[in-house]
């Protein structure tokens, strides 16, 4: 598996633990986010990661800035992303599960290390389900597609 990795200057310090997490899981990590606490806009690397899930670079990313909000927003207008700020072990797991994320997000200001660790394990060993679920994942895929919903209100 290989995933991207994504931050700004607020995350430094948890992207690198994270990073070293997932490698030691024996996961690649590409790091595309920044390794200085000089201040670094986070739609930069918000897209970089979007970019390469959406293109097939990576499997899946991982987005850190200070809240995850603004990054993840950042990452949500590539077609093809869904990425979902997680604050929780369990959101992350359902939002595999239901909603087929391929980008995680959180944030270093909101969550500590030790928690972002058990959202991306969660999230990680999650599976998507498919079934019912699918009807609404490719709900989102046609307001992506077309702006506008052909389905009964």
């Amino acid at each position: 598996m290989k995933i991207a990795i994504g931050n700004d200057h607020v995350a430094v310090d948890m992207k690198n633990e994270i990073k070293a997490y997932l490698e030691a899981k024996g996961i690649e990590v590409i790091n595309v986010g920044t390794d200085s606490s000089d201040r670094f806009n986070y739609p930069v690397s918000g897209y970089k990661v979007a970019k390469m899930v959406a293109g097939g670079e990576v499997d899946l990313g991982v987005l850190i800035c200070g809240t995850g909000v603004g990054i993840s927003l950042s990452a949500n207008k590539v077609k093809g992303i869904r990425a979902c700020v997680c604050s929780d072990p369990y959101t992350a797991k359902l939002s595999r599960q239901h909603n087929n994320t391929n980008i995680i997000a959180f944030g270093a200001r909101v969550i500590g290390v030790e928690t972002a660790k058990m959202i991306v394990d969660e999230w990680l060993n999650a599976s998507y389900e498919g079934g019912r679920h699918q009807v609404r994942v490719d709900m989102i895929s046609e307001i992506e597609n077309t702006q506008h919903l052909n389905a009964a209100e």
